[in-house]
């Protein structure tokens, strides 16, 4: 009544299970199978040449730059209120709009720089940037 002897009787054989290895290695050789020709598909063609240049148009940059005592020059030449105003109006019907870049003192008072950055986003103009001086 014995359920499991352990006997010398009993020829142990050791043997690997190749069953799911098969099936593994069946799968894989479906996929390639299934995506070499996806690969390797291609029409010949005798396409014709061309020769491309870009036009790159580089919108101009304008240098506004204000000193410590508030006085606003447009590309190194002064202005006042009423022509730095005008200059942005006309500035901003220009394609591709230029690009503002803003210099202040660093003793500027900022009431100075945030009015010429209204006066620029009330003229129409978008792109506009602060120039710094990276320290020594």
């Amino acid at each position: 009544m014995a359920m499991g002897s352990l006997s010398d009787d009993d020829d142990f054989n050791p043997e690997i299970n190749t069953t799911p290895l098969v099936d593994v290695m069946l799968v894989l050789l479906i996929i390639f199978i299934m995506t070499i020709p996806v690969m390797n598909h291609a029409v010949k063609l005798d396409l014709p040449h061309a020769a491309n240049q870009p036009n790159d148009v580089k919108p101009e940059t304008i240098n506004v730059s204000i000193d410590a005592a508030g006085q606003v020059y447009w590309n190194n030449v002064e202005l006042d209120q009423t022509e730095m105003l005008s200059r942005i109006a006309d500035a901003s019907k220009v394609t591709p709009q230029p690009e503002l870049h803003l210099r202040a003192d660093r003793l500027t008072p900022y009431e100075k720089v945030a009015q010429v950055m209204a006066a620029a986003q009330s003229g129409g103009l978008t792109k506009m940037g602060f120039v710094t001086e990276a320290p020594k």
